[in-house]
């Protein structure tokens, strides 16, 4: 019986394709849109039972015996504004591979985001209801979108998780131009010119530099993925985050003492495309997800860029 990684020449997904590989899980079913040549270095030396595009999975996804289905793919661009590209990758499809799971019984786990708290009014608290949360553009409503009619569904896989992930960041982001991390773009910065711009605040509430992300380093986002797949029990969405809240000026110092240079910031506004859509405060609640038993320490934001600058990125290895 296979596992289904979807995304599995992204970011997260090819990181997830070489850490099963790592736990001695080979037999595994990769689905994507392959043709996007900057993503091929994600799939070198891994191994798997088949690489199946995207559209031609999900029609002939009755042929496969399948144990357990990560769907991890979606459109992520947070500064793309057609609503219809997200209702057909993250919401049409999501239900597709919903509704085969719940007919076949194979346990589910999909990406959802920490877009879906918008502004973040209500908090960001996984065991509250979630038909309040505002999403501030159409990526994260896609998201809350498919939230939300999960939570209707009478019908359900034996088991399904939700993970709203926040910012992730490490190697196998490379091709994700402007929607890489803030560490990637930083990183590539001081190396070409010693110094930094950070976006400025626009926010009275918060000085420049001090808008604050919850920073998750990708070798904590799988462990976590890795517990959901061996602890099927307590079905539910929950966050995927540190659960600490830093500042871009806390990543920048992290950024410029990894690579032992002294900080050199300058601030730039934010580009007004995204200005009004700009989340300045994150930070994952991961009560729930403890209460149901994870107990694996998260990497400190400093450690984490250290070992992604100078395991990674130094060297130009993916994950």
């Amino acid at each position: 019986m296979a596992i289904v990684v979807t995304g599995a020449s992204g970011f997260i997904g090819s990181c997830l394709v070489k850490f099963l590989n790592n736990k001695g899980l080979t037999d595994l079913i990769l689905v994507d849109d392959f043709s996007q040549e900057r993503k091929i270095k994600n799939l070198e030396n891994i191994s798997f039972t088949a690489k199946i595009d995207r559209d031609l999975f999900i029609h002939d996804i009755r042929r496969h015996s399948i144990d357990f289905i990560f769907h991890l793919g979606a459109r992520t661009d947070t500064t793309e504004f057609d609503s219809s590209i997200f209702d057909r990758l993250n919401l049409n499809y999501s239900k597709t591979l919903w509704n085969f799971a719940c007919e076949k019984k194979i346990p589910f786990l999909y990406a959802s985001s920490a877009a879906t708290y918008g502004n973040g009014e209500f908090g960001f608290d996984d065991d509250k209801a979630i038909n309040q949360l505002s999403p501030l553009n159409p990526y994260g409503q896609s998201k809350q979108d498919f939230d939300l009619w999960v939570n209707q569904q009478n019908i359900k896989p034996p088991f399904w998780v939700g993970l709203k992930f926040f910012n992730v960041f490490g190697p196998n982001e490379y091709h994700k131009g402007r929607m890489a991390s803030v560490v990637l773009h930083a990183f590539n910065q001081i190396r070409k010119n010693g110094s930094l711009n950070l976006f400025q605040s626009h926010n009275s509430n918060y000085k420049d530099g001090e808008q604050m992300r919850d920073f998750i380093y990708i070798k904590d986002l799988l462990n976590l993925m890795w517990f959901w797949y061996e602890n099927q029990k307590d079905s539910g969405i929950y966050n995927a985050g540190s659960g600490e809240a830093r500042t871009f000026n806390d990543l920048a110092l992290a950024i410029f003492t990894a690579l032992g240079l002294e900080p050199k910031i300058s601030y730039i506004p934010t580009p007004e495309d995204i200005r009004d859509k700009y989340q300045y405060f994150t930070k994952a609640s991961m009560k729930k997800t403890m209460e149901a038993g994870y107990q694996t320490p998260f990497h400190s934001l400093e450690n984490a860029v250290n070992d992604y600058v100078n395991r990674y990125l130094k060297n130009e290895i993916n994950y």
